[in-house]
């Protein structure tokens, strides 16, 4: 646990120190997010924070090789960890620079993303098991787990690129993401005396440090952006740790009460994606009944319905990040109880006082504001004699 520890915190420290003269840099490079209608920042801010929190993951692993168990990981044959998050991370981000600075169109960002799925393939990281019902697992020819390792990939990456509408929003739900995947993978692995070193719980520990360290600079009011270059390097690294995660632990060596965990690297990033990848099947279907391309902007996404309700910038954000690890919590909560139903009901109990007070607070702000609108001004005093 030190030597994931030390990485989460160099990743962080070297993401956060970046940052500042990366957003010097993309002043001068002329990465600048103009105002437009369908945005909530009233300022052109700048872009390209994928670029410090590329310098985190890279700072991170190379400290990583010099740590003697991580070292292991980073060595092993089968999966070349390192030299795949390093060069596929490499090559989405440059994908990225260019539309941060000069904007590529959907299909030469598709074209880039496909790429960096190609180059996980050929380092190893692939969907090659599925677990099955019957506690077997299901091996996966290349004719069908290359396909779906690409799918998993593209879709992680434009989930996340959906979902990064407000200030801080896609760095925290990714780095609850991640780090539920890392608790996960480790409270499993450490529970049934297994190795707790893999390249999976190592990405999603380089992963959390990454959004930590960058969140400060991006939480409204954001002083600078992650852009497509963080948008799509934070999703290709969630999707590297849920595929290495797929059929790493066997369930008949296991012998667990459950089959359950061994589904969740499947379902978590669903679920915890869940908000973002409804946003971007909604957004698709109204683009296409409206007649325009389901990759055309608009100002319908979920964020911004939350911002007509009322609620603050800071607000809206803080509600995301509150779905977002209850459901996590309860998949990870899941994998280690037989108790489904205190589960589920506490995860119930927690998400309606939730919504409740998601509804509530915006009409009470605006009834307060309208009491403080409406409220007769104090008479003058009159002067008293001298």
């Amino acid at each position: 646990m030190r030597e994931y520890l030390l990485t989460i915190l160099i990743a962080a420290l070297v993401a956060y120190l970046l940052t500042p003269a990366v957003r010097r840099f993309a002043v001068w490079f002329g990465a600048q997010a103009a105002v437009r209608d369908r945005d909530v920042h009233v300022i052109p801010t700048p872009r390209l924070g994928g670029l410090a929190m590329f310098g985190g993951m890279v700072a991170a692993l190379v400290v990583a090789t010099g740590l003697p168990e991580m070292r292991k990981v980073l060595a092993n044959g089968d999966v070349s960890v390192g030299k795949a998050l390093l060069l596929s991370g490499g090559l989405i981000v440059l994908v990225g620079i260019a539309d941060d600075r000069w904007g590529v169109d959907a299909l030469t960002k598709f074209a880039g993303q496909v790429a960096a799925a190609g180059v996980f393939i050929m380092q190893g990281i692939q969907l090659y098991v599925i677990p099955m019902p019957t506690g077997e697992s299901l091996s996966l020819p290349p004719a069908y787990g290359v396909p779906l390792t690409v799918f998993i990939v593209v879709a992680t990456i434009n989930a996340v690129n959906f979902i990064d509408g407000l200030d801080g929003l896609a760095a925290g739900v990714v780095g609850i993401a991640a780090l539920a995947l890392f608790s996960y993978a480790y409270l499993l692995s450490y529970t049934n005396k297994l190795t707790t070193l893999s390249g999976a719980t190592l990405t999603a520990a380089v992963l959390v440090g990454i959004c930590a360290g960058f969140l400060p600079h991006n939480f409204n009011p954001a002083r600078i952006f992650m852009g497509d270059t963080g948008s799509m390097l934070i999703g290709l690294l969630l999707s590297a740790s849920t595929i290495m995660l797929t059929g790493q632990f066997d369930p008949a060596f296991l012998g667990t009460y459950t089959l359950f965990p061994f589904y969740v690297p499947l379902l978590l990033v669903p679920a915890v994606a869940a908000v973002p990848f409804v946003d971007m099947l909604l957004a698709v279907w109204r683009r296409t009944n409206q007649g325009r391309s389901p990759f055309a902007p608009d100002k319908q996404h979920l964020h911004h319905r939350l911002l007509e309700l009322g609620h603050s910038h800071r607000r809206a954000v803080l509600i995301m990040y509150f779905w977002v690890s209850l459901l996590a919590s309860s998949l990870v909560g899941l994998s280690f109880t037989n108790s489904l139903v205190l589960v589920a009901s506490v995860t119930g109990a927690v998400a309606v006082a939730g919504l409740a007070v998601m509804i509530a607070v915006p009409r009470m702000s605006a009834r307060r504001a309208a009491t403080t609108a409406v409220a007769p001004a104090d008479p003058p005093r009159p002067r008293q004699p001298v």
